[in-house]
């Protein structure tokens, strides 16, 4: 798995207009799910973000988890975070097929739950606008591969 995690002031994201989902303080998560991803993946995904210390303490060092700091999520599916981009089209068949990606997104998404978060999101799959304002900007990029 991959996630995009971005410390943000404010995000939110729209579907058709409407939006569906909105945070203040915390992190926007674009999310993606790799054809070899299973839920050992997706808890060490939740796991590191929810516990990436990125938020500044009183000295203002980079040394606060987002609980402390009292953030909150907007998790986003993003499958192009898998993108072969060899050639000028991008092909996507490392990205995991939406009946597998589905049910590991909603595990991320439980598991941040399930630590304490509140968590926005969008709707998989759907033509999605998201809109953010970056804090720092601070933008971390976590692959399971690499965790």
């Amino acid at each position: 798995m991959r996630a995009v995690v971005t410390r943000v002031t404010e995000a939110s994201v729209s579907i058709d207009g409407s939006v569906c989902g909105a945070i203040g303080k915390g992190f926007l998560v674009l999310l993606g799910v790799h054809t070899d991803d299973g839920p050992e993946q997706a808890e060490k995904i939740a796991d590191r973000i929810c516990g990436l210390r990125v938020f500044e303490d009183e000295n203002g060092k980079m040394n606060v988890g987002p609980k402390d700091a009292g953030a909150q999520l907007l998790i986003i599916s993003q499958f192009t975070l898998f993108a072969d981009c060899r050639s000028r089209r991008p092909g996507f068949t490392r990205a995991a097929r939406p009946e597998t990606a589905t049910a590991l997104y909603e595990q991320v998404i439980a598991a941040c739950r399930a630590r304490g978060f509140h968590v926005e999101t969008g709707h998989f799959g759907a033509d999605m606008q998201v809109a953010s304002v970056n804090d720092g900007p601070v933008t971390i990029l976590l692959d399971t591969c690499e965790l």
